[in-house]
């Protein structure tokens, strides 16, 4: 089963008007039939073997505690809030998008600042899968009031989403960013990394290119040896994208966007370490690998001893999946999840 069911409390999951098909986790289902891996926002439903909505109604109806997710204009999710305390339901909320750049060209608007600012205080609070977002909501909360950084938590626990190969089966450096046009992703300083490790390792690079021959000639210019890149298209799924992953011996990524860390979340699913990025997976789980106050050469010779240091890469990994147990499992991120919410206030319906 994908999610973690816990008796008593469920969390609701809203994402009004997106594009996400509702998914109840705490019913059984395989992988290969789930509508959307028990990830990212959808992972606080899935801890909660709760349920990811995008219809306002049934989330009302559920009567669960609502995270209320804000995307776009926000107008949707304005209406959503005041739908949700009619019926007397709690809600937190948090923006859908939090990297610092993502928050930062959805606030350039003023109408939507504006619209935003009520919706935060509007709500009983506020949940952030970074730090850096949960400040941004203080701030505008004028406290630390019904703010928390709740990080999103990946299945660990589960068997099935193990994605891990053997350590003879795997090679070389997966570049986790793909991104060229978003300068705190640094996607060129993550390639240009990736050929210097491959330059004295002789390790084979992997590099997506979802920029067709615009992306194919920027690849083609930061000057890989013959034969040391592969240039992967769109995947076809989520779980054959892991399955990539698994093969590489590391992922390597420059990423400074202060993002809840997907890249190194699929690393963890695989038992990967990954190197670089500040993301709060990055931090939380790869402290001793991650971009957090490193770049550049220090993180080349990381890369570069975790590809020839049979006892370093072993101990990396072990290390990761501990703090990953510690930080990020189903069960303590949803125990977080039910002790914020209890401390929220209790609503009633509003009568007719």
């Amino acid at each position: 089963m994908a999610g973690h069911s816990r008796d008593g409390f469920r969390l609701s999951v809203l994402n009004p008007g997106g594009r996400d098909p509702e998914q109840d986790f705490a019913t059984a289902g395989g992988l290969q039939d789930a509508p959307h891996a028990p990830v990212n926002f959808h992972a606080y439903a899935a801890c909660t073997g709760g349920t990811f909505y995008r219809d306002v109604t049934r989330a009302a109806e559920a009567k669960h505690p609502v995270l209320l997710l804000l995307r776009g204009d926000f107008r949707a999710a304005d209406r959503a809030l005041r739908a949700l305390h009619k019926a007397g339901v709690s809600v937190a909320v948090s923006l859908k998008e939090t990297g610092l750049h993502q928050i930062a060209e959805q606030l350039a608007d003023a109408g939507r600042l504006k619209r935003f600012m009520e919706i935060v205080s509007a709500a009983d609070g506020c949940i952030a899968p970074t730090p850096e977002a949960a400040d941004i909501y203080r701030d505008l909360r004028r406290g630390g009031e019904a703010v928390a950084f709740i990080p999103t938590p990946y299945p660990l626990h589960d068997p099935q989403w193990d994605f891990s190969a053997t350590i003879d089966y795997r090679h070389g450096i997966l570049v986790g960013t793909r991104e060229w046009d978003v300068p705190s992703r640094n996607h060129a300083a993550a390639l240009f990394a990736a050929r210097q490790v491959s330059d004295v390792t002789g390790c084979r690079v992997t590099a997506y290119n979802f920029d067709g021959r615009k992306g194919e000639r920027l690849l083609k210019q930061v000057g890989f040896r013959p034969n040391r890149l592969r240039i992967m298209a769109r995947g076809s799924g989520y779980a054959d994208y892991l399955r990539i992953v698994a093969e590489h011996k590391l992922v390597l990524e420059m990423d400074t966007s202060f993002v809840p860390g997907q890249v190194a979340g699929d690393a963890l699913l695989c038992r990967v370490p990954c190197v670089g990025g500040n993301g709060a997976v990055d931090r939380l789980a790869y402290s001793s690998t991650c971009g957090a106050g490193r770049f550049g050469a220090e993180l080349v010779d990381i890369a570069t001893r975790l590809l020839v240091d049979a006892e370093f890469y072993t101990q990396t990994v072990a290390e990761s999946q501990k703090n990953a147990a510690e930080r990020l499992s189903f069960s303590g991120v949803a125990a977080e999840l039910e002790r914020f919410f209890a401390r929220l206030p209790k609503r009633e319906a509003e009568r007719s």
